[in-house]
């Protein structure tokens, strides 16, 4: 028997898979909502190309609002503040109660900025990621307005992710100085995961750029930044890309989770105490393998998603499961319209890598505008 409602809860990578299967094979149930607090996807994988001048601000969204138009489903502006399995039931921050049988959440992960390092006014958490490019888009246009010496900007996590805005930062476009970086990894060090190779390359980028970094754990003290025995001084914008945290409205609910509070799903993205819920990207951890917090697997699982929501709804049980490969190619924007391709133990640098990112980042933009356009 058909389901009669599907809620997606937040307007994730996953989520927009999910919708353009609606779009091509229509609803799998009797009624459908995407719930989401914006009518817009940001690719996070675009922010560093804006950052560095060569996208404008708007570029790298989809359009939510119009997918969920096309697919048939109905589009509710509001953002989740609790779930209770048990009665199948959210309650948004405005809207009240929302009834579903079954629910699919793909809200992303939250910042742990401030808890990590210490409150300040001057620190912006990647995530949210619309948030933070709201944020920085202000500070970018205060400092434009300040004459008379370089911005001091300090960059803290030493991911892919960090790294990335670093480069970004060093190369913002209209600053009449080009601005000091301070990069802090962490202890964990320059890119954990990566390969040898890729580190030693990424690190002669960031020398070659007039960069350094600090293999430290920072706290924020008094409006200094501490980091072993350095104390940063005069920072005047502090960017934290530190990895996602747990919101808590999923383990209050009684949704089962992990150590760290994340959804713990099984091998069809399915929570493992509540069958009719599923969970993707930062928010879920995989109990029968580890899959990495990563905008990379987000996107390839969406599909995945959408089958198995499609076979629940009608009944089946969900059977696809996403199998990630046992290498994932990371291309790393160097700010100055190269890149760095990274795949397992292989890494290649240039212009050319550069233009690669663009074209794969731009063709899953188009492939969704055009979707969104009735394409």
């Amino acid at each position: 028997m058909q389901s009669d409602h599907v809620l997606l809860i937040g307007g994730g990578h996953a989520h927009v898979a999910v919708l353009a299967d609606w779009i091509k094979r229509g609803l799998p149930s009797k009624r459908a909502t995407l719930l989401t607090p914006t009518q817009h996807l940001r690719y996070s994988g675009m922010v560093p190309g804006w950052i560095a001048g060569q996208y404008a601000r708007a570029a790298g969204t989809v359009d939510l609002a119009a997918l969920a138009r096309r697919a048939g489903a109905e589009l509710l502006l509001d953002k989740c503040a609790a779930i209770d399995p048990e009665t199948r039931t959210v309650l948004t921050m405005q809207n009240g109660v929302a009834s579903f049988d079954i629910a699919s959440i793909d809200v992303g992960g939250v910042g742990q900025a401030a808890r990590l390092l210490g409150d300040d006014p001057r620190l912006m958490d990647v995530r949210p990621i619309d948030a933070f490019v709201d944020q920085l888009a202000k500070d970018i246009a205060q400092l434009k307005q300040s004459t008379g010496r370089p911005a001091q900007i300090a960059v803290i996590g030493g991911g892919a992710g960090g790294v990335e805005l670093a480069f970004a930062l060093r190369n913002c476009r209209g600053l009449e100085y080009q601005p000091n970086i301070e990069f802090i990894t962490g202890d964990a060090g320059l890119l954990p995961g990566f390969s040898q190779d890729v580190v030693d390359m990424v690190g002669n980028e960031l020398s070659r750029q007039g960069m350094g970094f600090l293999g430290a754990n920072a706290r924020i003290e008094g409006g200094l930044i501490r980091a072993s025995r350095t104390t940063l001084q005069d920072i005047d914008i502090i960017v934290a890309a530190m990895g996602s945290g747990a919101p808590e409205w999923p383990g209050k609910g009684g949704l089962a989770c992990d150590a760290d509070g994340f959804i713990a799903v099984d091998a069809h993205q399915c929570s493992i105490s509540h069958p009719s819920i599923f969970a993707i990207g930062d928010v879920a951890a995989r109990q029968d393998r580890v899959v990495p917090h990563s905008g990379v697997h987000a996107v390839m699982a969406g599909p995945i998603l959408a089958q198995n929501l499609r076979a629940v709804a009608k009944g089946d049980i969900p059977k696809q499961t996403y199998h990630p490969r046992s290498n994932s190619l990371y291309l790393i924007a160097t700010g100055d319209g190269g890149a760095i391709a990274s795949y397992g133990r292989l890494c290649a640098k240039g212009r050319w890598v550069g233009r690669l990112k663009r074209w794969i980042d731009n063709r899953w933009i188009s492939k969704y505008a055009k979707l969104a356009r009735g394409g």
